[in-house]
């Protein structure tokens, strides 16, 4: 019977099995070093791009942040010069209206009234005007002429609201007279639809 020493194949064998493992196992290691870096690559081209697009919104958010303050600037600047522009046009309304307000008073003050005070000394104003309020202090020389006043100013197109604040007699040299405060106030919107006409009651009637 022929025998047949098999261990030098085997031994090769085993062998080539160990080279085959060992190059295969160096060429996985190859293989998911390649992958490894594709991915690292891969990932940080998205970083860099998304970075960008980062840099590029911070850079347009800035943009529209100093569009933002430059539009809150010119707001500010547009409603200072709309304020100024209400003032000077309240200024002129009021200068126009102040006019027909003494006109107005010119012709309504009845015969035997003046307005100031009888001791002007102190803080006693003939004409004071708060808002839309007037102040009138005067002197007469009856009461019945004050109702006559009070009468024109109700029916003036400017006035409106008389309303007697005190009245007391004084002495006014070696006369006996009264002072009078009353209290009246502008009707605003009539006073600039008619601002020049002629009050319903005319003034200088006696009473």
């Amino acid at each position: 019977m022929i025998r047949i020493n098999l261990l030098p194949h085997r031994e090769e064998a085993r062998k080539l099995r160990r080279q085959q493992f060992y190059a295969f196992s160096v060429a996985v290691l190859i293989a998911g070093a390649l992958l490894a870096l594709l991915v690292h690559t891969f990932n940080q081209s998205r970083i860099e791009a998304q970075q960008a697009d980062n840099d590029f919104l911070k850079s347009e958010i800035a943009k529209l942040d100093k569009d933002i303050a430059e539009i809150q600037r010119l707001r500010e600047q547009t409603q200072a010069l709309l304020s100024r522009k209400q003032v000077i046009e309240l200024l002129q309304s009021h200068r126009a209206e102040t006019v027909h307000v003494f006109n107005e008073l010119a012709r309504l003050v009845p015969e035997g009234i003046y307005l100031g005070c009888a001791k002007p000394e102190g803080n006693c104003k003939a004409f004071k005007q708060t808002g839309m309020k007037i102040t009138l202090v005067g002197i007469t020389q009856s009461n019945a002429r004050v109702s006559t006043l009070m009468r024109n100013l109700e029916a003036s197109p400017i006035f409106e609201r008389p309303q007697l604040v005190e009245i007391k007699a004084v002495d006014l040299g070696k006369r006996r007279t009264s002072e009078f405060t009353l209290d009246v106030y502008i009707e605003r919107a009539k006073a600039g639809e008619d601002g020049g006409k002629q009050p319903s009651v005319p003034a200088g009637k006696k009473s």
